[in-house]
Protein backbone atom coordinates (compact mmCIF):
# COMPACT_ATOMS: atom_id res chain seq x y z
CA UNK A 1 0.00 0.00 0.00
CA UNK A 2 1.47 3.66 -0.59
CA UNK A 3 2.22 6.17 2.10
CA UNK A 4 -0.68 7.89 2.31
CA UNK A 5 0.34 11.45 3.23
CA UNK A 6 -1.20 15.36 3.77
CA UNK A 7 0.57 18.53 3.57
CA UNK A 8 -0.21 20.79 6.26
CA UNK A 9 0.60 24.32 4.74
CA UNK A 10 -0.32 26.47 7.89
CA UNK A 11 1.64 24.29 10.61
CA UNK A 12 4.08 23.60 7.90
CA UNK A 13 4.27 19.64 8.62
CA UNK A 14 3.67 16.72 5.94
CA UNK A 15 2.13 14.15 7.79
CA UNK A 16 2.48 10.42 6.41
CA UNK A 17 1.00 7.31 7.33
CA UNK A 18 2.08 3.57 6.29
CA UNK A 19 0.19 0.97 6.97
CA UNK A 20 0.22 -2.73 5.77
CA UNK A 21 3.65 -4.07 4.28
CA UNK A 22 5.99 -1.44 4.28
CA UNK A 23 8.42 -1.85 1.26
CA UNK A 24 11.63 -0.03 0.06
CA UNK A 25 9.63 1.09 -2.95
CA UNK A 26 7.09 2.70 -0.92
CA UNK A 27 9.34 4.39 1.01
CA UNK A 28 11.75 5.33 -1.45
CA UNK A 29 8.93 6.50 -3.66
CA UNK A 30 8.17 9.06 -0.74
CA UNK A 31 10.85 10.47 -0.25
CA UNK A 32 11.46 11.50 -3.90
CA UNK A 33 7.88 12.68 -4.60
CA UNK A 34 7.46 14.61 -1.73
CA UNK A 35 10.43 16.17 -0.73
CA UNK A 36 11.27 17.07 -3.99
CA UNK A 37 8.26 19.53 -3.99
CA UNK A 38 9.47 23.56 -3.06
CA UNK A 39 6.92 24.13 -1.07
CA UNK A 40 7.38 21.56 1.29
CA UNK A 41 11.04 22.64 1.80
CA UNK A 42 12.23 23.07 5.61
CA UNK A 43 8.49 21.82 6.80
CA UNK A 44 8.57 19.36 9.54
CA UNK A 45 7.84 16.02 9.14
CA UNK A 46 5.95 13.18 11.04
CA UNK A 47 5.87 9.24 9.69
CA UNK A 48 3.10 7.55 11.83
CA UNK A 49 3.75 3.21 11.22
CA UNK A 50 1.57 2.66 13.94
CA UNK A 51 -0.52 0.44 11.27
CA UNK A 52 2.69 -1.14 9.85
CA UNK A 53 2.12 -5.20 9.84
CA UNK A 54 5.51 -5.74 8.76
CA UNK A 55 8.66 -4.00 6.70
CA UNK A 56 9.96 -5.80 4.01
CA UNK A 57 13.33 -3.71 3.63
CA UNK A 58 15.74 -5.99 1.89
CA UNK A 59 19.21 -4.83 3.76
CA UNK A 60 20.45 -2.59 5.96
CA UNK A 61 22.43 -0.52 2.73
CA UNK A 62 18.92 -0.04 1.93
CA UNK A 63 18.24 2.12 5.01
CA UNK A 64 21.48 3.84 4.76
CA UNK A 65 20.49 4.95 1.11
CA UNK A 66 17.64 5.98 2.64
CA UNK A 67 19.05 8.25 5.13
CA UNK A 68 21.38 9.42 2.24
CA UNK A 69 18.59 10.56 -0.05
CA UNK A 70 16.75 11.92 2.72
CA UNK A 71 19.43 14.73 3.81
CA UNK A 72 20.17 15.74 0.01
CA UNK A 73 15.99 16.66 0.32
CA UNK A 74 16.76 18.57 3.21
CA UNK A 75 16.59 22.38 2.97
CA UNK A 76 20.36 24.00 4.44
CA UNK A 77 19.89 26.98 6.30
CA UNK A 78 16.80 25.55 8.84
CA UNK A 79 16.81 23.04 10.88
CA UNK A 80 13.29 21.07 10.69
CA UNK A 81 12.11 18.34 12.94
CA UNK A 82 11.31 14.87 11.63
CA UNK A 83 8.86 12.35 14.15
CA UNK A 84 9.00 9.05 13.65
CA UNK A 85 6.41 6.91 15.68
CA UNK A 86 7.27 3.48 15.68
CA UNK A 87 5.20 1.25 18.06
CA UNK A 88 6.64 -2.37 17.24
CA UNK A 89 9.85 -3.58 18.01
CA UNK A 90 11.42 -4.03 14.89
CA UNK A 91 9.83 -0.69 13.48
CA UNK A 92 11.29 1.19 16.45
CA UNK A 93 14.86 -0.53 15.86
CA UNK A 94 14.90 0.26 12.57
CA UNK A 95 13.60 3.95 12.76
CA UNK A 96 16.76 4.01 15.68
CA UNK A 97 18.97 2.98 13.39
CA UNK A 98 17.66 5.27 10.52
CA UNK A 99 18.08 8.17 13.20
CA UNK A 100 21.48 7.61 13.95
CA UNK A 101 22.59 7.15 10.17
CA UNK A 102 21.08 10.39 9.13
CA UNK A 103 22.03 12.32 12.41
CA UNK A 104 25.79 11.22 11.63
CA UNK A 105 25.38 12.39 8.21
CA UNK A 106 27.46 15.48 7.22
CA UNK A 107 24.67 18.21 5.66
CA UNK A 108 21.93 17.00 7.62
CA UNK A 109 19.02 19.63 8.58
CA UNK A 110 17.21 17.72 10.52
CA UNK A 111 16.28 16.93 14.52
CA UNK A 112 15.16 13.22 14.21
CA UNK A 113 12.89 12.00 17.29
CA UNK A 114 11.50 8.36 17.45
CA UNK A 115 8.43 7.84 19.67
CA UNK A 116 6.56 4.73 20.79
CA UNK A 117 3.49 6.72 20.97
CA UNK A 118 1.75 9.92 18.48
CA UNK A 119 1.51 12.42 21.58
CA UNK A 120 4.81 11.87 22.04
CA UNK A 121 5.92 13.11 18.89
CA UNK A 122 3.26 15.88 18.45
CA UNK A 123 4.75 16.68 21.60
CA UNK A 124 7.88 16.71 20.09
CA UNK A 125 6.80 19.00 17.25
CA UNK A 126 5.17 21.35 19.81
CA UNK A 127 1.60 20.02 17.92
CA UNK A 128 0.10 19.11 21.79
CA UNK A 129 -3.51 19.50 21.81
Amino acid sequence: MPIDHVIDHEHRLVRARVSGVMTDDEVFNYQTTVWSRPDVLGYDELVDMSEVTSIALPSLKRIHDLAMLSVEKDQSGRVAKFAIVAPGDVSYMMARLYKAIRGATKGSHRTIGVFHTLPEALRFLGLEG
